[in-house]
């Protein structure tokens, strides 16, 4: 196993953050939860080519994203089939410890919003627009 991405995992697993990015002497962490350290590393332009990933949970979303953002290596607790195939289409390694069919939501009520707005995208671009519309529409139901 690659240096950072035992690193990214062992920074992950002690339980403070919810996503670890690893690359030499550079550690990214956030706590933040879902889509939202990856669209604020996105929007701020970063060069995250070459990083090595440790995420609790990446489904679909997750993995567009961590295509855009040039990431090498993803690993996660919980990886769904699409992610999967996701980053393997895009020559990302990939680990997990348990893949599922689909996200669920928080509740366990239904598919994780994300995954229900991405069922029929393929490609990164268009996921990126699907994202950033579905979160304001969840932000707007939050108020």
């Amino acid at each position: 196993m690659k240096a950072d991405l035992k690193k990214a995992i062992d920074l992950l697993s002690g339980g403070e953050y919810t996503c670890v990015l690893c690359k030499g002497d550079i550690i990214l962490t956030s706590t933040e939860r879902g889509v939202k350290p990856l669209l604020n590393w996105l929007s701020e332009e970063k060069d995250l080519s070459g990083f090595c990933v440790a995420d609790k949970v990446a489904g679909k979303a997750a993995a567009f994203l961590y295509v855009m953002l040039g990431v090498d290596t993803v690993y996660a607790s919980i990886m769904s089939k699409e992610a999967v195939n996701i980053l393997s289409k895009n020559g990302i390694e990939f680990l997990y410890d348990l893949s599922v069919t689909a996200i669920r939501n928080r509740t366990n009520t239904d598919l994780c919003p994300m995954e229900k707005a991405l069922q029929d995208v393929e490609d990164p671009q268009a996921a990126l627009k699907v994202i950033k519309d579905k979160i304001k529409q969840m932000m707007v139901f939050e108020k």
